[in-house]
């Protein structure tokens, strides 16, 4: 027997809200277990010291928060078992740019695409890269750099924390900018570059912002030129932003956020990123942040998140392509 119109297009909305129903009925019972939080990197990193924080300051909105550190692979292999992971809410993603910009398009076959198999949540912190020389030379600005540069082709050296690290891409991207010709000599992180700056071994160091490097530019033994933040830093505001110095397109910030599986529902998204957004407001939650290094995120979204991930991934594309890098 045929259904009379009115109810079958009660039956047909029905069946069509339904999905979106059961999504947000997920979400008003979620959580019901702890949830996963994997920082794709070693224990004691600067991922420990923001993730970690940021697992207490939501526990009374998700509940207990199970942080498991799934390093390898240059934090690829963290990275792709959240890629991997069912699509409930449970399993939770704290990334940044080299696991989710520069490994993903410098390897040959990179086990996850980013923009396609993530859903971001929100981003809880940049860290800014500082552009440093040796106090010996003659040096105070971008502009003098890139003077002093052409003026002294092959003379120059930067170091940075290693190949293919955000501060390489960022010393790359000076050098495209402004055709300085700097050699590159990569360390195996930053604290062996920072020693041979002020020792003189080499003239400039490209690297990620620290209470350290602060320090010694307060105290006179590296000179900063510039930070590449869109704003000055809370911690040094006397520090000129790349966009001060005249250079704005060297802007970068490398970010740290939270990311889940591909397909997680909308409102479980929305419910962790809402956590996110009040826990961030915690005044001893940002001065951890910035202990760590990372100027905390205040305001972030889902869709900012997004828009930043697709924003990196377009800047660094062309740079780390140009220079033939290949991490594999």
């Amino acid at each position: 027997m045929a259904l009379p119109r009115r109810k079958f297009l009660h039956l047909l909305l029905g069946t069509a809200a339904s999905p979106a129903l059961s999504s947000i009925a997920r979400a008003q019972v979620y959580p019901e277990h702890p949830i996963r939080l994997v920082i794709p990197f070693p224990p004691g990193g600067v991922f420990d010291a923001t993730g970690r924080p940021w697992a207490e300051k939501v526990k009374p909105h998700l509940g207990i928060i199970v942080v498991e550190n799934v390093s390898g692979g240059g934090s690829m292999l963290g990275t792709a078992a959240v890629a991997r992971a069912k699509p409930d809410g449970y399993t939770i993603l704290l990334g940044g740019n080299a696991g989710l910009v520069t490994n993903p398009i410098a390897a040959t076959k990179s086990p996850y695409d980013p923009a396609r198999d993530l859903e971001p949540i929100a981003v809880i912190g940049h860290n800014p890269t500082l552009i440093e020389v040796h106090p010996s030379l003659p040096i105070h600005s971008l502009n003098e750099l890139v003077a002093f540069a052409k003026a002294h082709p092959g003379k120059l050296s930067y170091g940075s924390s290693g190949v293919g690290s955000p501060n390489h891409l960022v010393g790359e991207l000076f050098k495209a900018l402004t055709g300085a010709e700097i050699a590159h000599v990569p360390y195996r992180g930053s604290g062996p570059a920072v020693t041979d700056l002020i020792a003189g071994h080499i003239q400039l160091l490209v690297q990620s912002v620290t209470g350290q490097a602060i320090e010694l530019h307060n105290t006179g033994k590296l000179r900063i030129l510039a930070v590449t933040s869109t704003k000055p830093l809370s911690t040094a505001p006397s520090i000129p932003t790349v966009h001060q110095a005249g250079f704005s397109g060297l802007a970068s910030q490398n970010f740290i956020g939270l990311f889940a599986p591909k397909g997680t529902p909308t409102a479980i998204v929305e419910k962790i990123a809402q956590a996110t957004h009040t826990a961030m407001a915690d005044n001893d939650l940002q001065h951890r942040f910035v202990s760590a290094g990372f100027e905390p995120e205040l305001d972030s979204t889902p869709e900012k998140a997004r828009d930043i991930l697709d924003q990196e991934l377009a800047k660094w594309a062309p740079i780390i392509k140009a220079i033939g890098l290949k991490l594999d």
